[in-house]
């Protein structure tokens, strides 16, 4: 374990776990869960990584500081690489999901020499243009009830929600250990997070031409029932020139822990293609949907 000083301040809850030889692996958490939502990619991954997890500001054991002016998407990934700074790490694969996976885009887009691959897992929450007003408007509502009714009456909700329920069916201790981390959170932490974070970070597709800047070989995860993540992740994929798309069959949003076992895989086959350098970029003659016929002929 490792106490993080941030370069504003903020004292952050972070841990190594693997050989220090490792090739380093960072993990950066959804809104929903903490550094510990990682437990079964670190058991099974830390034997050939480096593995480091960490708890943003706003959920203990790290810091809450107080002032909504503390939280942002650009400080959070600002924090990432004060993670990786205090480990002595300079350049890391990166694996996010949720709120962690647009933080690992960002780090793709403000710190390309600080990542050598991105895993972008259940992205896109609230970025879709038919959807961005209501969802703006759920924020609001959210922070409102965690200072009203307090962590465990939202967390109860929130852990039955529409893109949950498939962790519950999937694997009711999974579901319950999910469910009994997240009423431990900060109330105060997750209200300044939503809105300070959630709330203010600009939608995807808002961002194409920054996306479109990543160098970093990326791979998108979607479970193909994450109804909010879905067309944003065919955004991610169209858009980012070195990403593949992987959409999970019958899966919600928290895909490390309805199938961690394929989750892993996903990390080891990127990791591996990224460091073998066989990790494409898009031919953009691929972006078409022509039958291909009007350029019969062109050659390879």
């Amino acid at each position: 374990m490792t106490d993080v000083i941030t370069s504003d301040g903020v004292r952050l809850y972070a841990e190594a776990t693997g050989t220090a030889s490792g090739l380093p692996v960072l993990f950066i958490h959804e809104f929903a869960a903490d550094h510990r939502t990682w437990s079964r990619q670190v058991d099974a991954l830390s034997g050939a990584f480096r593995c480091i997890t960490y708890a943003s500001r706003g959920y203990p054991p790290s810091e809450v500081p107080p002032g909504q002016e503390r939280y942002s998407y650009l400080r959070q990934a600002d924090d990432a690489i004060d993670v990786l700074d205090a480990f002595g790490i300079a350049r890391a694969h990166v694996v996010g999901l949720s709120m962690g996976g647009f933080c690992a885009l960002q780090l793709g887009i403000r710190y390309p020499d600080r990542v050598s691959s991105l895993l972008v897992a259940s992205a896109g929450s609230g970025a879709s243009p038919a959807r961005r007003v209501a969802f703006l408007a759920e924020t609001e509502q959210m922070a409102a009830a965690l200072r009203a009714d307090g962590m465990a009456a939202v967390s109860a909700k929130q852990a039955m929600g529409p893109n949950r329920i498939q962790l519950r069916r999937k694997n009711h201790h999974a579901w319950e250990e999910f469910a009994g981390q997240l009423a431990e959170h900060s109330a105060e932490g997750m209200a300044l997070t939503v809105i300070g974070i959630q709330r203010s970070r600009p939608s995807l597709y808002d961002i194409t031409g920054q996306l479109a800047g990543i160098s970093a070989p990326t791979l998108v995860v979607n479970g193909d029932e994450d109804e909010a993540c879905l067309e944003p992740g065919l955004l991610l994929k169209r858009t980012i020139p070195m990403a593949g798309l992987a959409v999970v069959p019958n899966s919600g949003h928290a895909l490390n822990l309805e199938e961690p076992e394929l989750f892993n895989d996903f990390v080891r086959t990127l990791i591996g293609a990224a460091e073998a350098g066989t990790w494409p970029t898009r031919d953009p003659r691929s972006l078409s949907a022509s039958m291909g016929i009007a350029n019969a002929g062109t050659g390879a």
